[in-house]
């Protein structure tokens, strides 16, 4: 997309407002019709194709009635004196009464009578529409039960898709809070609400967008809150980087058309190229080997191209309507005759750092590598009912199991061996092995299938599925298990994606990288700084990494987020952050780099232009930051503990890239480098596409609009880095 391209859209949206709203208006009608008329539902696919439990899961669908699919236990428990039969039976046949229930299991009593569970089986898997996040059957079973004067709690993967709805406040939570500290950082309340505006717009086009996908591939249900949260933060920066530039052009004289035109064909340029790494980083969630991470990286940058098509149509537009009310009023007084002898604050702090910058690298390095240094014990396992809120009936049910009948009742145990392929008395040794493992508590007698298909070994252990023992326990099972044997079951399945996911992270994050790095190396004509860029932003996810497993795995400060114990980092999360986080991070990097690299050219001094650069985005990027840490913080207000952990996580990684990095480490090393910062082999420099960012703002490639003159430049001059 050349510049001239971005010019004449954001000079057609400026010159004609109300034709470029009222038609963007149409396109968004559109699209939510088309999303009414052929959109899905969200449907998660859980399925992990080639994991040995997956495969176990399948056999035991394919051959027991109630077993490898979607299930739920019922706890129940009397405060005073043992459980009255008539309860338990009555409870027993309005469970079985349920739709889609195959099974439900004869009650299991605790040693003193108090408590007793039932486990209903499915005869449909958990992600069917008709049962996930849906426990109103199961509710309505036990009602009476509790009304009786028991108490009853529910866990299981039925209860548990239903237990912590994502409640949708903190999209509002966050618009507010951005909404205030752009008033405070611009003064002005239309230059605030202008990005809001448009990122609202934007969200509304990406949800039509994400329900289009949801009839064509399997969408997780919680990918839309996801793309909602990294689709809004960067909305509102891309909009408010052309607000930004738009302001000052108008401060600097040109008509509003006109300052929205080149505020497009300049601060849109880097939008556009922001956008890109975030694309191309959300790319390499497919290689995590999850349907579910698919899902993530599609609807998220569906979000992505929604919010940066708002940003080049529908900001231009509301810029011109705005006129020059959307400058501070003491400014406009000011326009003409503003002092612009005195440097801003980062400008002088730029100075600063950049006298100094071998001491700031390593006092800003030892932060990082502090707030880092947690990760290397990072410990990961799917969340599940024990990592929730106490708030929550599947947590109290995880509880309750745990305190009568031992900690490894929550886990879900057992051995599968098809007939045909697996001696029945090499398999029965094997399992008297498995019953010397420390950890194993107890092995059932084998069984068969009705069809005589499969035999089959319920086993239980002695630890919490998320405890650090669970995985010595599992590897020693499989171990002992003859070939041709599969461990399965919930708590095996959860230990296979969460080894799966640790092994698929370096390949994600060798993609994002390299991509990422290529993608730089064409925008900025330079090796040196792509290379840098990546370093930081990776340093900036470790420290996330960090301050997540200090905060839940080691529980500082847990308290603070609702939770009330320390547990492991869920499994889905390091790719997740990584993918998304050093999109966003590269976000930054291209409006600050863009700036730099646009004085270098221009000037040739290499230590100027970081202070030129620093100056002219210190103030858009800060507070385009702190919108998107308040944006983060928001979600992690959310009851489920996955909407934690990415809301702190994400939030910390922005706060430390903004500052740290683009305050400290940026400047400072770009003042160590010099010019090298901008060296490019001449033969690679033949190779690669000629692709420009921002453009000067006397670029000749940005016609004059009608009645102002072309600016006086030299269109060849051109300096060659050292």
């Amino acid at each position: 997309m050349h510049t001239t391209l971005l010019y004449r859209i954001g000079h057609a949206a400026a010159a004609h407002p109300i034709r470029a709203l009222l038609g963007f208006a149409a396109a968004l009608a559109v699209l939510l019709a088309a999303s009414s008329a052929f959109g899905g539902e969200t449907q998660e696919n859980w399925d992990v194709t080639g994991t040995p439990s997956q495969a176990g899961i399948e056999l035991l669908r394919e051959h027991v009635p109630g077993a490898g699919n979607a299930f739920a236990r019922i706890v129940v428990h009397a405060d005073d004196g043992t459980i009255p039969a008539s309860a338990i039976s009555g409870l027993r046949d309005r469970l079985g009464d349920m739709d889609h229930v195959a099974t439900v299991t004869d009650a299991r009593f605790s040693a003193d009578r108090d408590t007793a569970v039932l486990t209903v089986g499915y005869d449909v898997p958990v992600t069917d529409r008709s049962i996930m996040g849906n426990a109103d059957g199961l509710t309505a079973a036990i009602t009476p039960t509790r009304d009786a004067g028991l108490r009853v709690e529910m866990n299981g993967s039925v209860p548990e898709t239903a237990a912590a709805p994502i409640k949708g406040h903190a999209e509002v939570i966050g618009i507010a809070l951005a909404l205030l500290i752009m008033v405070f950082a611009f003064g002005s309340v239309i230059a605030a609400g202008l990005p809001i505006a448009t990122a609202i717009a934007g969200l509304i086009a990406g949800s039509a967008g994400i329900t289009l996908l949801a009839g064509i591939i399997n969408v997780s249900p919680t990918a839309p809150m996801v793309a909602s949260m990294v689709g809004l933060g960067v909305g509102i920066d891309y909009a408010l980087l052309v607000v930004s530039r738009h302001v000052e052009f108008l401060r600097r004289g040109h008509t509003p058309v006109e300052a929205a035109a080149r505020a497009v064909a300049t601060a849109g340029r880097s939008a556009v190229f922001a956008a890109t790494t975030v694309l191309v980083s959300l790319m390499g969630l497919r290689l995590a080997g999850l349907p579910t991470y698919s899902s993530f990286g599609f609807a998220t940058a569906i979000a992505v191209i929604a919010m940066l098509g708002a940003t080049l149509v529908v900001v231009p537009a509301l810029c011109r309507v705005s006129g020059r009310r959307i400058v501070p009023r003491t400014a406009r007084r000011a326009m003409i005759t503003e002092n612009t002898d005195r440097m801003p604050l980062t400008a002088r702090w730029a100075g600063r750092v950049g006298r100094r910058p071998v001491v700031a690298v390593l006092l800003a390095l030892i932060v990082m590598v502090t707030l880092a240094a947690p990760a290397v014990a990072m410990r990961t396992w799917p969340s599940d009912s024990g990592a929730q809120s106490s708030e929550l009936t599947t947590r109290r049910a995880h509880d309750l199991l745990a305190a009568e009948f031992g900690a490894g009742t929550n886990a879900d145990v057992v051995v599968v061996a098809p007939t045909q392929g697996v001696d029945r008395d090499e398999l029965s040794a094997a399992m008297t092995a498995v019953a010397q493992i420390p950890g194993v508590t107890a092995v059932a007698p084998i069984t068969e299938s009705p069809d005589r298909a499969l035999d089959i070994v319920p086993i239980t252990i002695g630890h919490d599925p998320a405890d650090a023992a669970t995985g010595d326990v599992l590897d020693g099972i499989r171990d002992r298990i003859p070939d041709g044997a599969i461990l399965a079951g919930e708590t095996a399945y959860y230990d296979d994606i969460s080894q799966m996911l640790q092994r698929r992270l370096w390949l994600v994050i060798g993609f994002v990288v390299a991509a990422s790095v290529v993608l730089l190396t064409v925008l900025f004509r330079s090796v040196v700084v792509p290379i840098k860029a990546a370093a930081m932003n990776l340093l900036s996810v470790a420290a996330a990494y960090g301050v997540i497993t200090a905060v839940f795995q080691w529980g500082w400060g847990l308290s603070l987020l609702g939770v009330d114990h320390p547990i492991a980092v869920s499994s889905w999360v390091p790719i997740l952050v990584f993918a998304i986080l050093f999109g966003l991070s590269m976000d930054y990097e291209v409006f600050l780099l863009s700036r730099i690299r646009e004085d270098w050219l221009a000037s040739g001094d290499a230590r100027a232009s970081v202070i030129s650069g620093l100056a002219k985005t210190g103030r858009v990027i800060t507070t385009a930051a702190a919108i998107m840490v308040a944006v983060f913080l928001s979600f992690a207000t959310e009851t489920d503990i996955l909407m934690k952990m990415l809301g702190l996580g994400m939030a910390v990684a922005v706060f430390l890239d903004a500052t740290l990095v683009r305050m400290v480490l940026v400047p400072a090393t770009m003042s160590l480098l010099g010019r090298a910062n901008w060296w490019l082999p001449t033969w690679l420099d033949r190779m690669l596409p000629h692709i420009g960012l921002e453009t000067a703002d006397d670029d000749s490639g940005i016609p004059a609009a009608p009645g102002e003159d072309s600016p006086d430049v030299e269109p060849d001059r051109k300096l060659t880095p050292a």
